[in-house]
């Protein structure tokens, strides 16, 4: 079952497609490829979310649909929920 999809390879994150649970193995799909990839959620990803598909440092970026989509303001690792604790846009 996909429970996250990645619009680009090149993204970092994926988007929930359902309520996913720390502890469990996710399954996500590549959009562009049809590909799927699988990461350990370390936390509750909620629906419509982001969840961490690389490590973080604080000051990285991330990418979304192939977008810079903000600034990493706190370390993030791989399988974490990424939100508005952890990224923050970069237009203020």
């Amino acid at each position: 079952m996909i429970q996250f999809l990645v619009h680009e390879k090149a993204d970092t994150v994926g988007v929930a497609t359902v309520d996913i649970s720390a502890g469990s193995e996710a399954t996500g799909l590549y959009m562009d490829s049809q590909e799927e990839t699988k990461v350990k959620a370390l936390d509750d990803i909620p629906l419509g979310h982001k969840v961490a598909l690389i490590d973080f440092a604080d000051g990285d970026s991330v990418t979304k649909y192939g977008e810079d989509i903000g600034k990493v303001v706190a370390k993030i690792q791989k399988g974490n929920h990424v939100h508005i604790h952890n990224l923050k846009t970069k237009r203020w």
